[in-house]
C-alpha cells in the first residue's frame, strides 16, 4: 500500500488531533472540572453537604484522595468527607 501525501497529510493530523487531546484535558479550568466532578458525585447520590472538593497546587501536600488535575498538572482536586 502506497500512501499518497494527501493521506500521509490526513494521518499525520488525526495523530497530532490524538496527542493533543489529553493535553486539552488535562489543561483544563480547574472550577470548570470541580463543577463537573461535583455533579458527577451529586447525581450518584453524594450530597454536597457531606463532602468537600479542594483545589490546591500540585505540590502541597493535602489530606484527601486526588480526584483530577487541572490547568496543566499544576493543580489538583483533593476530595474529602
Amino acid at each position: 500500500m502506497r500512501l499518497t501525501s494527501k493521506r500521509l497529510i490526513q494521518v499525520i493530523c488525526v495523530a497530532c488531533g490524538l496527542a493533543f487531546s489529553g493535553q486539552v484535558l488535562s489543561a483544563m479550568d480547574c472550577e470548570a472540572l470541580k463543577n463537573k466532578i461535583e455533579q458527577k458525585m451529586q447525581s450518584k447520590g453524594v450530597k454536597s453537604t457531606e463532602t468537600k472538593l479542594k483545589i490546591v497546587d500540585i505540590k502541597t501536600s493535602a489530606e484527601g484522595k486526588v480526584v483530577g488535575t487541572c490547568q496543566g498538572k499544576t493543580k489538583k482536586i483533593v476530595y474529602t468527607k
